[in-house]
C-alpha cells in the first residue's frame, strides 16, 4: 500500500487535492492505512470518528438504525470519497454506521491535522464545506423521494445512480455486487418487494440479473419510470 499521500492518485478526485505539496507530505505522516474485510465495519454509529477516512479502494455502506432495529441505507461512499467530514466541526458521536460492502483500503487522518489545514488553506476548507453541502442537498432529495415517490420509482432512481456510478461499460455489469436486502434498505421497503420489482424490471427487459451482477439494459426506459411516467 502506498502511504504517500502527495504521490496518491485517489487525493486528486476529493477536496485533499486543494492541499499543498507539504501539507500531503505533513499529513502522509500522520495518517495510518487499514484493510477492512467485506462485511466488516468501518465505524459504529454512536462512537466519535475524531477525523477523516479517505476510501482508498472499495465501496462502503453508510447507515442509519432505524426505532424498528433496522438499518437503513443512506449513502454509497467509493473509492476517491472522504467520510468523516463531519467530526472536523462537530464534536458529537457519529450518527451513522460504516461497513464494508467489498474489501476496502482506507487511509485515515486525524481530526487534529485536518482542522489545521482547514484554519490556514481556505480553499480546502470552501471544498469541504462544498462536500458537506452537497451530502445535504442528497439528503433533502431522499427525504423527498421517500416521502412522494413510488417504490417502483425508488428502484428505478437507484439503477440509475448505481449506473451512473459504478458502470464501466454499457453492456457489462455493475462494479458493485449489492445483496437484495441491501437495495431493498436503499429504496426503503421490504427485502421481499425489491426482489418482486427486480424480477419485474427483468421481464420488462430494462434489467438483467445473475447472481448479485445487474445489467442496466434500458436507462431511457428506467428514467421514465423514476419520473412518474
Amino acid at each position: 500500500m502506498s502511504s504517500k499521500c502527495e504521490q496518491c492518485i485517489v487525493r486528486q478526485l476529493n477536496s485533499l487535492n486543494e492541499l499543498s505539496k507539504d501539507e500531503l507530505i505533513r499529513i502522509s505522516a500522520c495518517k495510518t492505512s487499514q484493510f477492512v474485510k467485506k462485511g466488516e465495519t468501518l465505524f459504529e454509529e454512536g462512537k466519535y470518528i475524531n477525523g477523516v477516512f479517505c476510501i482508498k479502494d472499495g465501496v462502503c455502506k453508510v447507515t442509519k438504525m432505524s426505532s424498528n432495529g433496522r438499518d437503513q441505507i443512506v449513502k454509497l461512499i467509493k473509492k476517491g470519497d472522504l467520510i468523516g467530514e463531519r467530526s472536523l466541526i462537530s464534536d458529537e458521536p457519529s450518527n451513522l454506521k460504516a461497513t464494508a460492502v467489498n474489501n476496502l483500503e482506507v487511509c485515515f487522518i486525524p481530526k487534529e491535522e485536518i482542522v489545521k489545514d482547514l484554519k490556514q488553506n481556505s480553499n480546502f476548507t470552501m471544498s469541504i464545506l462544498k462536500e458537506l453541502a452537497s451530502s445535504l442537498k442528497e439528503a433533502d432529495n431522499v427525504i423527498v423521494d421517500m416521502a412522494q415517490k413510488t417504490v417502483k420509482q425508488r428502484l428505478a432512481e437507484t439503477l440509475l445512480h448505481l449506473r451512473e456510478n459504478f458502470a464501466v461499460s454499457d453492456d457489462g455489469p455493475l462494479d458493485i455486487q449489492l445483496s437484495r436486502e441491501d437495495i431493498a434498505s436503499i429504496i426503503g421497503t421490504a427485502t421481499e418487494s425489491a426482489i418482486r420489482l427486480l424480477s419485474s424490471f427483468k421481464k420488462e427487459k430494462l434489467i438483467n440479473l445473475k447472481g448479485k451482477e445487474i445489467y442496466i439494459l434500458n436507462p431511457k426506459k428506467l428514467q421514465r419510470i423514476a419520473e412518474g411516467f
